[in-house]
């Protein structure tokens, strides 16, 4: 008698246990894991490096596709009203993002670097008014090309997670830390390849390069200021060849995502090679493809710019 009711208790623990998973599968199947949306590569880099697989991250901006004229399509609006977080580069960058009502917490990192105030807004103005584009309120926004300024985006974005997912502290905390070692071993490998060059300045069509010529000392020559999609005007190009010919420049950079027909005019009328520099504010769909970091593009970069200034 002990023994069968035993057996019955037996089943009845059985029975309801199946029934807890029959239910449990009716339920629809949900990914718990929070969207988090980032406006340029350099911040996707590093919310992809500390997060991980705790969240999805969301490149808004498509790959291929240059950040300065973006405008999002409404299913991507659709995605980004989705996002728990979503991080903008802001000054003046995406003017997208003016008047549009974030669902969720959205964070302006340019309020927590160090911008580059524009030195020269009479010479910015004229070249980019010139084709309608002088949008981005008296500084550079392409602060991620300064080391320092991307381990403060790193600490900014750190703590939103945390206050995102908690229970993951730790490991963004680690992993932040492992991220901001990797800038500096970046930085002193820029310092080292750039301390002894025999060219002073570069030609560039868009002047992305402020923050990192500043930081290591060299000049930039710019056909269109900030914004890489103007046309250059001809007192510009005039311009660009006579500092050419002054100071020797041997190499012109421009973007993959910038027509580069007056940019390899110049440099077959000059004598001078072309090559790409690659700014991430964006990468192209091959770079993503390849799984391009900013780290190895800034590796890249760096090779491209002591060959340019014939550094020893």
């Amino acid at each position: 008698m002990k023994n069968i009711k035993i057996i019955a208790l037996i089943l009845i623990l059985l029975l309801a246990s199946l029934f807890l998973v029959i239910e449990n599968e009716k339920k629809p199947q949900t990914n718990t894991k929070p969207i988090v949306g980032a406006t340029t590569f350099a911040l996707y880099d590093i919310t992809k490096h500390i997060a991980g697989n705790t969240v999805n991250v969301v490149n808004i901006l498509p790959f291929g596709v240059d950040p300065h004229s973006f405008e999002p399509t409404p299913k991507l609006m659709g995605k980004i009203e989705k996002s728990a977080l979503v991080f903008y580069s802001g000054a003046g960058l995406e003017p997208w993002v003016h008047g549009f009502a974030f669902k969720q917490k959205a964070v302006d990192i340019s309020k927590y670097v160090k911008l580059r105030e524009l030195t020269d807004m009479k010479e910015e103005t004229e070249e980019e008014e010139h084709d309608g584009h002088h949008h981005h309120e008296g500084v550079d926004p392409h602060y991620w090309l300064d080391f320092d300024n991307m381990k403060k985006a790193a600490k900014v974005i750190t703590q939103e997670l945390i206050a995102l997912q908690p229970q993951y502290k730790e490991l963004y905390i680690k992993n932040r830390d492992k991220y901001v070692n990797m800038l500096n071993a970046l930085d002193k490998e820029y310092k080292k390849r750039l301390a002894d060059c025999k060219q002073k300045s570069v030609v560039v069509t868009h002047n992305a390069l402020g923050y990192v010529a500043d930081r290591y000392g060299f000049g930039v020559e710019s056909l269109t200021g900030l914004s890489p999609d103007a046309e250059p005007s001809a007192k510009a190009i005039k311009r660009i060849f006579k500092d050419i010919h002054a100071k020797g420049i041997q190499t012109i950079f421009y973007e993959n995502f910038v027509n580069d027909k007056v940019t390899k005019s110049i440099a077959k009328d000059a004598n001078i090679t072309v090559d790409v520099f690659q700014p991430l504010g964006n990468i192209t769909a091959d770079e993503a493809k390849a799984g391009m970091t900013y780290q190895e593009i800034m590796q890249k970069n760096l090779q491209k710019l002591s060959k340019a200034l014939m550094c020893k």
